[in-house]
């Protein structure tokens, strides 16, 4: 049970270095410590039964094709309590305006370059760097960032630190609601007393957000119509796109779907062609439309780059926003934010090595065993060393790759990441996490309260990506009026 639970070294989410919990878990470890071995294992067991029924899977790829499998659901929580939340809200609203700006400034005059602040050849060789294509755009609300998914830590003094910005096609928000249906189903016991803010209107939010892109020549005298824009069902995070289309009540197409026609983009319909003002598409850049990228494309819509171009369809997440969030980048975020702002961050980055430079790269090769190494263009924990947990021979491997292309990977120190209880095969043991906070930016910014918290449910593990066996737990923000309810 929890009181023979451990924290080790490591910052805790929930428990006191002296066994104690924490005073905003004090109600829920009292809780827990009622349940029987029998019940605990039967919840368990339910909440894992709850996510089959309903199909909540993604898809691992692997060398011999891809698997679905079931998101694994640990259901303690991680509650935060309202001044921290605060502060993560203004962290990513500010750190979310200087990434707009950024983007704006990188497509058109470049300020930032000439201020001498970020290295020119860093934005003009980025493989994300889509200058024929996007500049001269309109943007419609000059954003650039309709829906983004921030990841932070803790580190071991329990502070926030951002360990990666995802502002292309961020994934994960279905399970974020799943996680709370989930939970109050099995679990209902657990939300009597909590003052929880609610999932509630979040989902009218995104859409309000999605709606408010019209396009320059939209049809003002009809509801403007959207569609989410899927590569299919054999994409990592179908059941992300299907979730999130049901539930604001748009479309969920393909590209076969849609149809360019005198720049204007059209759904096919059984009753003929509709008329589509803003695509919320969930298809990379690279496969938007074969006429403006890769011709190869099966997936997306010829044609489809003209007619934003002409002010006839806005696209979300905008064109080319990878620039501004690959792991090289990253490292100048905290300038951006002096630079566009005038402010200093109010949620720090982890510190970060550019192996570019021979002098870090020199401390790297000779402290591999002690850091992180992360390939500056992957993502979903892929093409990654963790110094401490590595053999000899990735490490060499690590190594020759570095020095082949140092340009292509980044170092940071191995943080401490926070840990919090985890309820697994009949125990309780402590597990690191990380928290992915979604940003959603329409006429106003809106921060969904919580997120998701990802748990690395393999002991001892600092992967928290479900790909590499992480699981999800529902997240409490404690809202307005003390800890709880009386």
């Amino acid at each position: 049970m929890l009181t023979n639970y451990q924290t080790g070294t490591f910052f805790d989410e929930m428990m006191k270095q002296d066994g104690q919990p924490k005073r905003h878990y004090q109600w829920f470890y009292q809780l827990v410590n009622q349940f029987s071995e029998r019940d605990l294992m039967n919840k368990h067991e339910t909440a894992q039964l709850n996510f089959l029924r309903q199909g909540i899977t993604f898809t691992v790829y692997n060398h011999t094709g891809g698997t679905e499998r079931t998101m694994p659901f640990d259901f303690v929580p991680i509650i935060i309590p309202r001044h921290d939340w605060e502060k993560i809200e203004k962290g990513m609203k500010q750190r979310m305006t200087a990434l707009n700006h950024f983007l704006d400034d990188v497509y058109d005059e470049q300020r930032i370059v000439e201020a001498g602040i970020i290295p020119r050849d860093l934005i003009e060789n980025n493989p994300y760097y889509y200058k024929k294509q996007v500049s001269g755009l309109k943007v419609p609300l000059n954003n650039h960032i309709f829906l983004a998914g921030v990841d932070l830590i803790r580190d071991e003094n329990g502070d926030y630190r951002v360990l990666e910005d995802n502002l292309r096609n961020p994934s994960g928000m279905s399970y974020v609601f799943q996680n709370r249906y989930v939970m109050r189903q099995v679990y209902p016991e657990l939300f009597f007393q909590h003052s929880i803010e609610t999932l509630e209107h979040q989902i009218s939010e995104l859409h309000r957000s999605v709606i408010s892109h019209l396009p320059e020549n939209a049809d003002v005298t009809s509801s403007p119509t959207a569609v989410l824009l899927t590569p299919g069902i054999y994409n990592s995070a179908y059941y992300d796109h299907v979730f999130l289309a049901q539930q604001m009540g748009i479309e969920l197409v393909e590209g076969r779907d849609l149809t360019v026609k005198d720049d204007v983009v059209y759904m096919k319909t059984i009753r003929g062609l509709k008329r589509v003002d803003i695509i919320y598409r969930r298809i990379d850049d690279d496969f938007l439309d074969p006429e403006a990228f890769r011709p190869d494309s099966a997936l997306g819509v010829s044609g489809l780059l003209r007619a934003y171009k002409k002010g006839n369809v806005s696209i979300l997440n905008g064109i080319g926003n990878g620039v501004a969030d690959d792991k090289a980048m990253y490292v100048y975020v905290p300038d951006m934010i002096r630079f566009y702002l005038d402010e200093e961050p109010i949620i720090p980055n982890v510190e970060t090595y550019f192996l570019s430079d021979p002098e870090k790269l020199d401390y790297v090769l000779e402290n591999i065993d002690k850091l992180v190494i992360k390939n500056v263009g992957a993502s979903g924990g892929y093409d990654m060393l963790i110094g401490p947990q590595s053999e000899e021979s990735e490490r060499e491997e690590f190594k020759r790759k570095i020095i082949e292309k140092p340009s292509q990977y980044i170092a940071q120190p191995t943080i401490k990441l926070s840990r919090a209880p985890a309820y697994q095969e009949g125990r309780f043991y402590p597990c690191h996490v990380d928290l992915r906070v979604f940003v959603m930016n329409g006429e106003t910014t809106n921060v969904l309260p919580g997120g998701l918290s990802r748990v690395a449910l393999k002991e001892g593990s600092l992967v928290v990506n479900s790909s590499q066996g992480g699981g999800g737990k529902d997240t409490w923000i404690l809202s307005e009026g003390g800890d709880f309810h009386a």
